[in-house]
């Protein structure tokens, strides 16, 4: 433990942060935009403020949880005095992809484009979560044997409960809409997304799916997802390309024209554009590359 109650395990192949938790007490580390190459916990105990991550902006106060993934752009502005504590991983640590059959957090926690990266921490939740952060603040500490294991198995209970709880918390509110009409485009744009992103990439082509207009559609994402069409399309690319530069040996070209691109250097402006990074630089830092190297 260090002066900024920091725990922290490193690599011993890499010499870079496997696992690490860490406590705040200001606005400090989160004032300016950050893009790191591991999985983010954020649990703010106190404060409140404004979160802007990827495209759009989310209001926040006291006990709320954040998922971020590699890379993923997020900042805080502070309304009131923010305090709370931090859980870091490295894919090389734990890969979500690999366990999802174990953990579920993939679509959940993280990568869902349609729900904001948060979870409320309600009172009947709060001491589980801070029990298992003592418990791996204890691991960290113990260089003993089977340390890996121990933490990835505490890491597994706390990302199952951070999913169920968030689960619990959201899509029924659809369903209570006086429009019942917006409920069922709504399910069908997020099919129509997931069955469409590796060959339709502009909004219109998803209002002529949907026979309404662009400007309609643009209406719906904007008040139902606090994103434009393009930046739902755009954030499903991405997560697709990411998935794929982590778990396969695909070369950046394959990988393009699967995704619908067939210019390997626009596809990897439009990934830069994105994730602030080029695809083989995330690959090196995040990917299987690194993962196997």
């Amino acid at each position: 433990m260090d002066i900024f109650n920091t725990y922290t395990l490193i690599n011993e192949h890499t010499g870079d942060m496997a696992f690490r938790i860490w406590n705040f007490e200001d606005n400090g580390q989160f004032c300016k935009v950050k893009r790191l190459n591991h999985y983010s916990l954020i649990w703010v105990k106190k404060g409140s403020g404004t979160a802007k991550i990827d495209f759009a902006d989310y209001e926040f106060s006291q006990n709320v949880m954040f998922a971020l993934t590699p890379y993923q752009p997020f900042m805080f502005n502070e309304k009131e005095k923010l305090e709370g504590v931090v859980l870091n991983f490295h894919p090389d640590f734990f890969c979500i992809h690999k366990h999802n059959d174990q953990v579920a957090c993939n679509g959940v926690l993280f990568n869902n484009i349609y729900n904001p990266p948060m979870l409320n921490v309600e009172d009947n939740a709060k001491e589980e979560f801070e029990m298992l952060i003592s418990l791996m603040r204890n691991g960290i500490q113990k260089s003993d044997i089977a340390q890996y294991d121990l933490l990835v198995s505490y890491l597994k209970i706390f990302l199952i409960n951070a999913s169920r709880t968030k689960a619990q918390q959201q899509p029924e509110e659809l369903e209570a809409m006086p429009d019942n009409k917006e409920p069922f485009i709504l399910q069908k744009l997020k099919n129509m997304i997931e069955a469409n992103f590796k060959s339709k990439h502009s909004a219109s082509d998803y209002a002529e799916l949907l026979n309404i207009t662009p400007k309609a559609l643009a209406k719906i994402t904007k008040n139902h997802f606090n994103k434009t069409m393009t930046n739902l399309i755009s954030e499903r690319i991405i997560i697709e390309a990411k998935r794929e530069l982590y778990l396969t040996d695909k070369s950046v070209k394959e990988i393009a024209f699967e995704l619908g691109y067939d210019d390997e250097h626009y596809f990897s402006r439009f990934f830069k554009n994105n994730a602030d990074i080029s695809p083989s630089v995330y690959r090196e830092t995040v990917g299987f590359a690194r993962a196997v190297s």
